[in-house]
């Protein structure tokens, strides 16, 4: 009974001696090495990055306006070109001789309804006047014959077979009467008709006549203002359609860029902010300018939901062409001496932001306070001061009080 106890007593004893002997081991072993950095005052930027599309601001396309063939061409694509300069021209000879024609009937046309506005044909008009006046002359004649023959008859000095056969005379001469002022009417009538048929087909001859007008100056295909021509898609002998594009001109020195903006981003946009483009095919190259007309609605790109920001930028170079794609980037804020962390440095935890703070071999959990942030980086608003260490988070979890040692970086052990 003795010897067992002494026996626990001993286990008892030797558990305690490795419990002493591995926390003293513990507290040997070396502390977590972390990387760090300082808070510092510098300027803030913050943009927003997208892409977008390279436009002209103020282009002028020139297309066919009727269907026929390119006769000579004499400018270039990509030269400067001067407003009245000749590009080209398009083989005329239908377009002239519909013109020809259009052109003749225009003036029988206005022939035909200075006729009718004076009352229709002079020699038909006479025609009828003159027969009405006969109508009239010989209806009075028998009528004043028939007063007459009507006494005699009453005196028994004419026989009534007179009578009738003036009587049956007059009849006539009254239906012929009838008839000449309906013919008349019916001939003024008509005129009028006839005055605003040709009115219609007068104006129709005219709007036709100046269409055509207008297609023959266009064969002559000349510049509308000085710039450069960007696009010049058409060659000797080509037939082009009616609407085809034939050449776009504009002043490259200053261009629009149409930027696609996600959704989330769009009320961080203003009139006036800085826009820096670059273009993939030129690596190196920026160009500058601002934000001007922004986004009036959402519509769909792909899988994307974006607003269309329409940016002036500079192009004295003229070495940016309409129609690139390029990478834009937009500087949304611009703070001096604002206080910035990395954005690695800085950890959530629900509503709350705080860092690792180093001092004195050991880490201090602190709260700290944001402002604005872009992809890289926080503003700080309060927390931690300019020259503070933070730890940044690595493969050792960080927490408060952790005894560390700051990392050296290997550029440092290799001096």
């Amino acid at each position: 009974m003795r010897t067992l106890s002494r026996r626990v007593w001993f286990l008892l004893g030797f558990g305690v001696l490795l419990v002493v002997v591995l926390l003293y081991l513990n507290s040997r072993r070396p502390s977590a090495r972390v990387a760090v950095v300082q808070a510092k005052r510098e300027t803030f930027r913050s943009s927003i990055t997208s892409n977008g599309k390279v436009e002209p601001i103020r282009p002028y396309s020139l297309r066919a306006q009727f269907d026929g063939f390119v006769d000579r061409v004499i400018a270039a694509e990509g030269k400067n070109v001067k407003k009245g300069e000749l590009l080209l021209t398009i083989d005329d000879r239908d377009i002239r001789s519909q013109l020809d024609q259009a052109r003749a009937q225009l003036t029988a046309q206005r022939d035909e309804l200075r006729a009718a506005k004076s009352g229709g044909r002079a020699d038909q008009a006479a025609k009828l006047v003159a027969d009405l006046k006969s109508a009239e002359v010989e209806r009075n004649l028998l009528q004043r014959q028939q007063e007459t023959l009507t006494k005699l008859a009453a005196q028994s000095a004419a026989t009534s077979q007179e009578l009738e056969r003036n009587r049956a005379a007059l009849e006539r001469a009254e239906a012929t009467l009838d008839q000449a002022h309906k013919a008349k009417q019916e001939f003024e009538h008509q005129a009028e008709l006839d005055q605003e048929r040709l009115t219609l087909l007068v104006q129709h001859s005219e709007t036709l006549v100046n269409d055509l007008q207008a297609k023959a100056d266009s064969t002559r295909v000349v510049a509308p203002a000085n710039g450069t021509l960007y696009s010049f898609p058409v060659h000797v002998g080509d037939f082009v359609h009616t609407g085809d594009l034939l050449a776009a001109i504009a002043d490259l020195h200053e261009l629009r860029v149409r930027a696609y903006i996600d959704e989330p981003e769009l009320g961080q946009l203003k009139p006036g902010q800085t826009v820096v483009v670059t273009w993939d095919a030129l690596p190196g190259r920026t160009w500058t300018g601002r934000t001007e007309i922004l986004p009036r609605q959402v519509v769909a790109l792909g899988s994307r939901n974006v607003g269309e920001l329409l940016c002036t930028i500079e192009n004295q170079g003229m070495e940016l062409i309409p129609n690139t794609t390029v990478d834009v980037r937009i500087e949304i804020n611009e703070i001096p001496d604002a206080l910035v962390l990395p954005r690695g440095a800085v950890q959530i935890d629900g509503a709350h932001r705080y860092v690792y703070r180093f001092d004195n071999g050991r880490l201090h959990r602190t709260e700290i306070r944001v402002g604005v942030s872009n992809a890289t980086q926080f503003q700080v608003l309060s927390g931690v001061t300019a020259g503070d260490t933070l730890a940044l988070p690595g493969n050792t979890p960080l927490r408060d009080n952790m005894s560390v040692r700051v990392a050296i970086p290997e550029s440092d052990d290799s001096e």
